[in-house]
């Protein structure tokens, strides 16, 4: 039953979510975190997210049944029934938006339960509607970051933002790479994902290459705006010039062997790049930032500090 929980919650790209949660809170934190607060918003994000996976997974039984790639799940395959995984699906995301409410705060709370709702009832659905969803998809992805940042600060600056951006732009990229190499599974499940429907994949290794390039720049904004400093400046353009250049690749040859290395890659990326920001993070309380966003009325009593 451990098993099947952990594989309908999708527990390795869980562990990705919170990864990115986490590196949140700490640069929100700049080096002043609360046990308490922390240990929350990652239990609390971890459980959103696993509940999220499993109403999506819920939600797509029937088109699972077709992929190769997903037949075997506990759902299609009838180890766990669907009313079961209904009921876990919910209970899990209801825990974790409780744990979210009272170690962390409003702001955090709020904003996991606004992905929890769009992931499953806005890009789930759109999947089979068109190539679009991957957009609404990388909004989901691109919260966590914020989340945390939120939990530690009770707001949203300038930095959440760019965070939050880091995210949404990676995920483009890392996608279409997957994508690319399960096209004709996607196409069998009826999901219209845009290498399904790109036959030549022109779109599909543009994309890839200018949203790979933009992390150049977004990463930078992060030193820019003070939350990391100048080595993670340097190092991230390095990192991130050779994962353009295996954009590049991509672009010129759509072939499986391209579009895995630029997976692989931008699997290693993010944590790499996190890690780099959390190993340069600028601790300076005061650190000028653009105006804050929706408040919490109560933010160092949520936080600890």
């Amino acid at each position: 039953m451990i098993s099947d929980y952990l594989e309908l919650a999708k527990a390795r790209l869980g562990a990705l979510v919170v990864l990115t949660g986490f590196v949140g809170y700490l640069l929100g934190a700049r080096g002043n975190p609360s046990l308490w607060v922390g240990a929350a918003a990652v239990v609390g994000t971890a459980l959103s997210a696993f509940g999220a996976n499993i109403l999506n997974q819920w939600w797509e039984i029937e088109r699972d049944r077709r992929m190769l790639r997903t037949r075997e799940r506990p759902l299609p395959t009838g180890r766990v029934g669907r009313s079961r995984a209904a009921l876990w699906g919910v209970v899990t995301a209801l825990a974790g938006l409780m744990v979210l409410a009272l170690g962390t705060n409003r702001l955090t709370t709020g904003l996991s339960l606004g992905v929890i709702l769009l992931y499953v009832l806005v890009y789930t659905p759109l999947k089979v509607r068109t190539p679009l969803n991957t957009v609404v998809g990388a909004v989901c992805g691109a919260v966590p970051p914020m989340m945390g940042w939120a939990a530690a600060t009770g707001r949203l600056d300038t930095g959440a933002w760019i965070l939050g951006g880091i995210l949404f732009v990676w995920q483009i990229p890392h996608f279409l790479a997957l994508a690319w190499l399960y096209r004709d599974d996607y196409a069998r499940g009826g999901f219209q994902m845009l290498p399904a429907v790109d036959a030549e994949g022109r779109l599909t290794g543009r994309l890839a290459f200018i949203y790979a390039a933009a992390l150049l720049p977004i990463t930078a904004a992060l030193s820019v705006a003070g939350v990391t400093g100048g080595a993670f400046l340097v190092a991230s353009q390095v990192v991130g010039t050779a994962f353009v250049a295996l954009g590049w690749v991509f672009l010129r040859d759509r072939s499986s062997r391209s579009a895995r290395r630029l997976f692989l890659a931008s699997i290693l990326y993010l944590p790499v790049v996190l890690g780099l920001g959390v190993a340069d993070m600028d601790h300076r309380r005061d650190v000028t930032v653009l105006s804050s966003v929706v408040p919490d009325p109560a933010p160092a009593a949520a936080t600890g500090f």
